[in-house]
Parts: C-alpha cells; sequence; structure tokens
C-alpha cells in the first residue's frame, strides 16, 4: 500500500462523515440516516459508485436542504470529497464505503429520495452483465430502498450501457422520464449545474457526448424482506474486521 493511501485511511477513521468498516454503526445504519448520522429530516440523495464523490459534493454546496450521500467501495478516493466536504464545512454531506451489492444492507425500506448512478464501469463483456449497475437485480435493491416518489439519474459517455440500461428500466416496469445523448446540448444541462465527475470532465475533453436519463421504478408494495447481512469475500462482516482489506 502506497504512502499516500495509508495516510488516507489513517485520516479517514476519524472523519466522522465517513461510514466504514471498522465504525460502530457500520452494521446498524438502515432507518438511522436521517436520525443519527444527520440528525434531521432533510430528504436523502444517494450517489452509488461515487468515485471522488463530486456529485455528492457538488450537490451538497447547490443544495443545503438535502442530504448526500457518496457510496463507494475505493476508501481512497471518497477519501478526497469527504476531505472537501470537511474542509468547506458542509455538514449534508456523508460517505459510506461499501460495495453497491450490499445497499440494501445500509439504507432502510423507503429510506432514499434520489439516486445519482453517475459514469460507472459499463462492463460491456456479455458474461459481466449481472454486475451493470442498471442489470435488474439492482433495479431491485434501489426499489426497495426509494420512497414512493423516487427518482433515478444515470449518467455515462457509453452509448451501448445506456441503451442497454433503457431497456433493463422499461423490462423492470420503469418509466423515462426523460432521456439525451448528449446532455449539454439538451434542455436539462442546467439541472447539473456544471457539476462534472473525474471521468465525465475527463470524456467531454476528448469529444465524448454525455448520455443522461432520468427514470422512477414501480412502487414497491412491501418490504422485500429482512435486512440482509453485509458479506465481504464470502463471508459477513464483523465490527472487529479491518478497513483496509477492501482495499
Amino acid at each position: 500500500m502506497s504512502r499516500q493511501k495509508s495516510k488516507r485511511f489513517a485520516e479517514s477513521k476519524q472523519m466522522d462523515h465517513i461510514l466504514e468498516l471498522g465504525k460502530e454503526d457500520y452494521l446498524s445504519m438502515p432507518g438511522r440516516w436521517h436520525s443519527d448520522f444527520f440528525q434531521n429530516q432533510k430528504p436523502l440523495v444517494l450517489e452509488l459508485a461515487c468515485g471522488r464523490g463530486e456529485y455528492s459534493y457538488g450537490l451538497g454546496k447547490e443544495f443545503p436542504e438535502k442530504n448526500f450521500v457518496g457510496m463507494d467501495i475505493k476508501g481512497s478516493r471518497i477519501y478526497v470529497g469527504a476531505k472537501a466536504a470537511l474542509d468547506d464545512g458542509l455538514p449534508n454531506i456523508g460517505f459510506l464505503r461499501a460495495k453497491i451489492e450490499n445497499v440494501r444492507s445500509f439504507f432502510g425500506w423507503q429510506e432514499v429520495s434520489e439516486i445519482w448512478i453517475t459514469f460507472p464501469d459499463p462492463r460491456p463483456k456479455d458474461k459481466d452483465e449481472k454486475r451493470r449497475l442498471t442489470f435488474s437485480r439492482f433495479l431491485k435493491l434501489y426499489q426497495h430502498i426509494l420512497r414512493p416518489d423516487g427518482i433515478l439519474h444515470l449518467k455515462t459517455d457509453n452509448r451501448p450501457l445506456m441503451d442497454y440500461s433503457v431497456e433493463s428500466v422499461q423490462a423492470f416496469g420503469g418509466e423515462v422520464i426523460c432521456l439525451t445523448y448528449d446532455l449539454y446540448e439538451s434542455e436539462w444541462k442546467d439541472e447539473h449545474h456544471g457539476i462534472q465527475t473525474y471521468f465525465e470532465d475527463k470524456f467531454t475533453k476528448k469529444g465524448f457526448k454525455i448520455n443522461y436519463m432520468k427514470f422512477r421504478l414501480p412502487l414497491l408494495a412491501e418490504p422485500d424482506g429482512p435486512t440482509p447481512p453485509i458479506y465481504f469475500r464470502g463471508e459477513a462482516v464483523s465490527k472487529t474486521a479491518e478497513t483496509e482489506e477492501q482495499h
């Protein structure tokens, strides 16, 4: 592990707005984000595969009336957004270090108002379809944690992923609210407030067009079973596990 990563991991352990393996509340957060983590009832917005947290940080500055959580497994990356939020004194921004497939283990029934999926790995190989964040098993996870009026957003430079995602959402019974294959030439560009992720900035400078979809999922009539345990490397995690094991 590099010296920079070791430093970031050490500092992350001292940041109350980063929730990660080894911290006291890591295994008991569903239904408690409003009451315990943010200690208010503001709408909760979740950014999945947040990387450096550019969207969570940018939206958090733009909308102080909402709470934002960036979720990613890469601790060294989320440290960047967490440090920026801390330096700017933004109490409505938090970060969760965990795998996306465990999202239901961290958020309760209808606890989230909005989800952003920003530049996920497109997983272009057919054998990796089940790992795409708009595959049906992931949509089912989001459906459980979203409020009845919940909204989802997908941004990607990858047109095949967007085409796949539109089909996946519609096959799931979802509603595509808006769709564009060139966001910054569309009527919806102002809704993004000039916020760009690292990858978005990289690809737009290369001339790639940005695809964007806003959508809803069908209302889930009742909770989809109990909160599942959190698994890491095939085993249920414990409070004594070390965060560095997650890379």
